[in-house]
């Protein structure tokens, strides 16, 4: 289900708050009229010029100074910065930069708005005025919209605090790159006595102004694994003197295959995919060594355990294939 929003997202995060927020005191009937309005002066709001220029220096700022996972001090920086700015109370550290915020009463009920704030380790190529200017460091998953979005949010939430039937955290998590941001911001308490959360992701192929949503899970479960196989290097041209650890590598990749194309029903989403493979260093030599790594993902807690021990189970199987022939190599 995709909807026309035609303003920022960060009036829909806001906006859906209220909303919910509002239906906890008036009977819904009452609170229609009244979130209509609300949600107009909202729209009004979004579209003012100095409203969106704000957020546009943001998103770049970030753009520029992205930072890996656990280590986006500034990022963290120019948030407090912001929300100091705007009069937000807000706990830090919470799981090392993370930053918790929080508008409204105080009381309960409590609902949260999140956004993750970690850059990739990739190097952005399109030269442009916003260009990262941290080697090797770039924001292509949209963490830095996604902050610049959850400020806009809070800029709007905190002028329209004392209509607020309760309070909401503002959740800059740090480390969602395959770091587990998530679990350590909860094990810190970032959503006690939290009754429900609210974020979103950026999509490039959605038309600019549309919001997508869907009743149950929309995003997989993501899971990463690494591999070594160790074997024995020599010359190519004698591989009878050799363990050979890019075969035993290229089994290992091939049996992971079959987890999805043969094991799991095609009704259900899963993936297993490599994206991952460091050998030798010329064509010429078998290496010592083979490391590879890839991701698997599942829309539901069971798939994704499954696949988690499927993978484990053919490395193990690979491993003990392995050692049998390096056995009957030394008969």
């Amino acid at each position: 289900m995709a909807g026309y929003f035609p303003s920022c997202p960060c009036l829909w995060l806001s906006s859906t708050i209220l909303v919910i927020m509002l239906q906890q005191s008036w009977a819904i009937t009452t609170a229609s009229s009244e979130i209509k309005i609300l949600s107009q002066t909202l729209l009004e709001t979004a579209r003012e010029p100095e409203f969106f220029n704000w957020m546009k220096t943001i998103r770049r700022k970030i753009h520029q100074y992205p930072e890996l996972a656990f280590e986006e001090h500034k990022t963290s920086e120019l948030i407090r910065s912001e929300l100091d700015s705007l009069g937000i109370t807000y706990s830090w550290p919470i799981a090392k930069t993370g930053v918790v915020g929080s508008v409204g009463s105080g009381l309960t009920p409590l609902f949260s708005l999140r956004a993750d704030m970690d850059a990739l380790p990739l190097q952005e190529l399109v030269d442009w005025e916003y260009k990262s200017k941290n080697d090797g460091k770039m924001h292509a998953c949209g963490h830095d919209v996604h902050v610049t979005m959850l400020l806009g949010a809070a800029k709007l939430l905190q002028h329209w605090r004392d209509k607020l039937k309760g309070t909401v955290k503002l959740v800059f998590q740090p480390g969602e790159e395959g770091r587990a941001g998530a679990y350590h911001m909860l094990k810190e308490g970032a959503l006690a006595n939290v009754s429900a959360i609210v974020g979103l992701h950026v999509d490039p192929y959605l038309p600019t102004g549309t919001i997508a949503s869907r009743p149950g899970p929309l995003l997989a479960g993501s899971g990463r694994f690494k591999a070594t196989i160790q074997g024995k290097g020599g010359h190519a041209a004698t591989p009878h003197t050799t363990q050979d650890p890019v075969l035993a590598a290229s089994f290992a990749i091939l049996a992971l295959q079959n987890i999805v194309s043969r094991e799991t029903n095609p009704l259900q989403s899963a993936v297993v995919s490599v994206g991952l493979i460091r050998a030798g260093q010329a064509g010429n030599v078998i290496p010592e060594s083979v490391n590879f790594g890839g991701t698997y993902r599942s829309l539901t807690t069971e798939g994704f355990s499954y696949l988690r021990q499927r993978i484990k189970e053919d490395f193990d199987r690979c491993y003990k294939i392995r050692q049998s022939y390096i056995g009957a190599r030394q008969l």
